[in-house]
């Protein structure tokens, strides 16, 4: 399969995401391009890594351990050790994830409450006015 190159005005527009973002993913160590000049000329493999990068972050995971993928991926070509690395990531983020849901459960049973007080007042209020 030949190699196809982007710029990076064609791969911003393709990820919809602003070309500041996908330089910011460079000075992060993310993406590597060549250059012609100081034309940015990504590769396929840059195309994938984007696409890695936006499903981490949708995900929840942090650049950090996006890095860390792909650094295992890069050293570890046979894939287990990322698969490995990835399924202890994602048991991570699900028990964050769990944490954080039953933190809103609780906020909302209190915001319940809190509202069906107010409401109670506030009919108190209008039945008094009304009288």
């Amino acid at each position: 399969m030949k190699e196809q190159n982007f710029s990076i005005g064609e791969l911003s527009k393709a990820m919809d995401i602003t070309p500041r973002t996908i330089r910011f993913y460079e000075e992060q160590g993310l993406l590597n391009p060549s250059r012609i000049g100081q034309k940015r000329i990504y590769s396929n493999k840059d195309w994938v890594r984007l696409k890695l990068i936006l499903r981490g972050k949708r995900l929840g995971f942090s650049l950090s351990e996006t890095r860390t993928l792909f650094d295992l991926y890069d050293t570890h070509h046979n894939s287990q050790a990322q698969l490995q690395a990835m399924l202890k990531m994602t048991a991570e983020k699900k028990f964050q994830m769990q944490l954080q849901l039953q933190d809103i459960e609780i906020l909302m049973t209190e915001l319940h409450e809190v509202e069906a007080r107010c409401q109670s007042e506030l009919n108190a209020l209008t039945q008094a006015a009304a009288s």
